[in-house]
């Protein structure tokens, strides 16, 4: 199971680890890290659990709440007097429970542009700031939108009431009492620590490196919401102590534990989940989906960013969790052999394996026809030139996102976000239309750009892929004009 699935999805590495009833019953880590030195994974390998994360701030917070530092139901005001959001009314009554569950009425990812793409010089508080200015989609408490910007609150939240960093928090209440010793939190030096995965994008039948490592890992605004690391001995250690309690006597009370695993937000259960799985339910705890696979409780959560993904899924009844990590393109991958693997334990007459769960999941997903291509438009789509759009060329501003500019450079006309190094692109002039190629991001994630002339120019920005990972939430920007281009004024009307 675990060499089909590498060889099948040509991974450049795979760490995977089962634990029943409190011992580990396989553990298993190969590939290629991916650093210069050409070295192999192992169990002590650092991967990025991404959004898994999310399950160790809650644990953070359950810690300060069963210290009597805070209550779930503390608004968030009490910690951060300056919290606010686009409806002050909801930024008045939302509390630190809500910031986990996925409630708040933003859209989808939204105000993701300001955790990624990595690295960035946004700050926790520019983001805090920001939220003020993202307008909801619906009504405070009404539905389940995933979002990552209130994981950042959170974890600043429990900074305000522990009296500490939140990266401190988490090594002195997770990480320390729980043995997690090689999980890295906050800035962190690659070389001192060693042996981390690097991700890996998938280019002309190769896996290559993409985004690699600096020599010194920031205290990233996402750690809260997706920025540990961790390595696979680490997740072991860590499902241990979630399926058994006295596994670290005290750590978290009955009380905690319970809260964490409480389904406090219904989620929309899809057709494969109830065809797949056959499931019943599913809903959001703190940190946590939780949903029924095949008559039994299961706890889960998965975690992505460019180049990684992570899963990590508990049986608390049979006291089974499986965990895999993935330093490349792997969600196929992930899925299928998640899915192996727990059938393996709540239907056993299942006999397809991992090699028929990756069949589903490639008869899903057909090669689309070079008709349906949303992206054939602009493949031949040619560099504006330093002239193009000049009645609607200088610098401009986002209510949230920042300052950018719409400006010549070097004989072509350019766009870029002064916070976010990655968001520069070309522009490109697609028939009447205008097309962002970014410079480092994946061809997905190009975007129309969409000038409008006026006493007072405004661009905004749209998707062109309509499957385009929610993290680029385009459709929630809206640049103003503020001024001209560096060395030129605008021309006159």
């Amino acid at each position: 199971m675990f060499e089909r699935t590498v060889q099948r999805e040509q991974l450049p590495g795979l760490a995977m680890g089962v634990v029943e009833n409190g011992d580990v019953v396989y553990r298993r880590a190969e590939g290629l890290r991916g650093d210069a030195t050409g070295a192999r994974i192992d169990d002590d390998t650092l991967f990025k659990i991404a959004s898994n994360s999310k399950a160790m701030t809650a644990a953070l917070l359950a810690r300060l709440v069963q210290q009597g530092r805070l209550r779930w139901d503390d608004p968030v005001r009490r910690h951060l007097p300056s919290f606010t959001l686009f409806d002050p009314w909801v930024g008045e009554q939302m509390q630190v429970r809500d910031l986990l569950i996925h409630n708040s009425g933003l859209g989808l990812g939204a105000g993701d542009l300001m955790l990624w793409p990595e690295p960035n010089q946004f700050t926790r508080q520019d983001i805090i700031a920001g939220l003020a200015h993202l307008k909801p989609v619906t009504s405070f408490r009404s539905g389940y939108a995933y979002d990552n910007l209130m994981y950042v609150v959170a974890g600043e939240v429990a900074a305000a009431a522990g009296g500490k960093p939140y990266d401190q928090l988490m090594r002195e209440q997770v990480f320390q009492p729980l043995g997690l010793t090689r999980c890295q939190v906050g800035a962190w030096s690659t070389t001192a620590v060693g042996n981390v995965a690097q991700p890996h994008v998938r280019r002309a039948g190769r896996n290559v490196v993409v985004a690699p490592d600096m020599e010194t890992n920031p205290d990233a605004p996402s750690m809260a919401a997706g920025g540990i690391r961790c390595s696979l001995n680490d997740m072991l250690r860590w499902m241990q102590v979630l399926l058994d309690p006295d596994t670290v006597p005290g750590w978290l009370d009955a009380t905690q534990r319970n809260a964490l695993w409480t389904l406090h937000m219904p989620m929309p259960l899809g057709e494969r989940q109830r065809r797949w799985d056959n499931a019943h339910f599913a809903g959001y705890g703190y940190g946590w989906r939780l949903s029924d696979l095949d008559g039994e409780w299961k706890v889960a959560h998965t975690g992505t960013l460019s180049g990684m993904y992570s899963s990590l899924a508990l049986l608390p009844d049979r006291k089974v969790g499986v965990v895999l990590l993935i330093n490349g393109e792997g969600e196929n991958a992930r899925t299928a052999l998640m899915q192996a693997a727990l059938k393996h334990y709540t239907a056993p007459a299942d006999t397809q394996g991992v090699e028929g769960w990756l069949d589903k999941l490639a008869q899903a997903r057909p090669s689309p026809a070079a008709a349906d291509d949303p992206l054939a438009a602009t493949r031949a789509a040619p560099r504006a030139s330093a002239t193009a759009l000049q009645a609607v060329q200088g610098r401009y501003r986002d209510p949230w996102l920042g300052d950018a500019s719409l400006c010549p450079v070097q004989g072509r006309l350019r766009f870029s976000v002064d916070k976010s190094p990655r968001l520069q692109a070309d522009v490109l002039q697609a028939g009447s239309r205008w097309v962002l190629r970014w410079d480092t991001l994946e061809p997905a994630a190009q975007a129309w750009l969409q000038p409008t002339a006026g006493p007072v120019p405004t661009l905004d920005l749209r998707a062109i892929d309509p499957d385009i990972d929610f993290s680029y939430d385009y459709q929630d920007l809206h640049f103003t004009r503020t001024g001209d281009c560096p060395g030129r004024e605008r021309p006159r009307r």
